[in-house]
């Protein structure tokens, strides 16, 4: 039998691309607006607001896709508004059976209203600490730099800063084209001389320079995304499938691919689930994990992708274990937290699950 949407829900889960202000409650943004005299929604209704979201995010561009967030950064620029949002974050997940999530927001985004870099991230984690307190979670945060602002070493020297704290790593979001990770280098060289972990965002809205320059020139420990890695294998008409330099770089290498299916259908990355290249992918043994992006814009969790993967891919419970394993291995703690999380929790987890009467 194949895993239901409410088994997979008490699966452990683990979570590795996911934005912090692409996942509010709705009812949360219509609160936070009233209280900050926020007066550009769309909609006052939480109901509307919600569909609105999706449906705007449905467009096919990454471009449209991102003018999505002004509304919900624009409710996000006090501390008890991070605060908040942090914690319910922190909740949420804890209520769809993730264990351990990896949750990125861009400081430099939150500051309208006064707030110092330092002040921002202090109350996301603070967020994070009350909201996971007590849920069987852990939760460790990304900090993002926009890849068409010039503040990228500010902020990686900020999550430098932070790291011991609940800060374990750094990222580059936004537009893709014309806005390539190089732009950076100085940011990623000064957090390769700090030894601090790093993902970038790549082959998502552009192609494979962007993967390319992501970890031969910048370092990237992870790919965001990545799918556009597809377009450097070739499938035969007997299913066989030979592998460029580029893509058989990233699977040697193991280098980790933050798949998000839904969103990657929102900005037309692919056509359909059964159409998207995790399919492929997972069958080469690509390091692939599933992540959900912004759960708010695509209205999705991370066990609503698992099951809309074992729809469309026939997937059992060995698969899904294979993709949370994946994604734990690829976390940016150290190796024996890493390990106690797989051997402890996630593993007697699906065990439990596959083998229960």
């Amino acid at each position: 039998m194949s895993p239901t949407l409410d088994e997979i829900r008490r699966a452990p889960k683990v979570l590795l691309h996911d934005h912090l202000d692409g996942g509010l409650r709705a009812e949360t943004i219509v609160e936070l607006a009233r209280e900050s005299g926020y007066s550009r929604l769309p909609t006052q209704d939480p109901d509307n607001l919600r569909q609105w979201f999706e449906e705007a995010s449905d467009s096919g561009s990454l471009e449209r896709y991102l003018e999505t967030f002004e509304h919900t950064v624009g409710v996000m620029q006090t501390r008890e508004s991070l605060v908040r949002v942090a914690a319910e974050c922190a909740q949420d997940l804890a209520a769809d059976g993730v264990v351990y999530a990896e949750v990125r927001f861009a400081p430099e985004q939150h500051t309208t209203t006064g707030l110092s870099l330092d002040e921002v991230v202090e109350a996301v984690l603070e967020g994070f600490r009350q909201g996971s307190e007590g849920r069987g979670i852990r939760v460790g945060t990304l900090l993002t730099a926009m890849r068409h602002m010039a503040r990228s070493m500010e902020i990686a020297e900020l999550s430098v800063r932070y790291r011991d704290v609940g800060v374990v790593g750094f990222d580059i979001a936004g537009a893709e084209a014309g806005y390539p990770p190089t732009r950076h280098l100085d940011a990623f060289e000064y957090l390769q001389r700090e030894n601090a972990h790093f993902t970038i965002h790549a082959g998502e809205g552009f192609g494979l320079p962007s993967i390319w320059q992501a970890i031969q020139w910048c370092g990237a420990d992870r790919l965001g995304h990545g799918v556009r890695i597809i377009d450097d294998i070739s499938v035969a008409q007997d299913g066989s499938a030979k592998l460029g330099r580029l893509a058989a770089y990233v699977r040697d290498k193991r280098i980790p691919l933050e798949m998000c299916p839904t969103s990657n259908l929102q900005t037309g990355a692919a056509d359909s689930i059964a159409d998207h290249p995790i399919g492929l992918l997972r069958g080469l043994h690509f390091r692939v994990t599933v992540n959900t992006d912004n759960r708010l814009m695509s209205s999705t969790s991370v066990s609503l992708e698992f099951a809309k993967l074992v729809e469309a891919f026939g997937y059992g419970w060995d698969d899904l274990q294979w993709f949370a394993v994946n994604a734990m291995k690829s976390a940016f703690i150290p190796f024996d937290e890493r390990l106690a999380l797989i051997n402890g929790v996630i593993k007697p987890g699906f065990a439990q699950l596959k083998w229960q009467p």
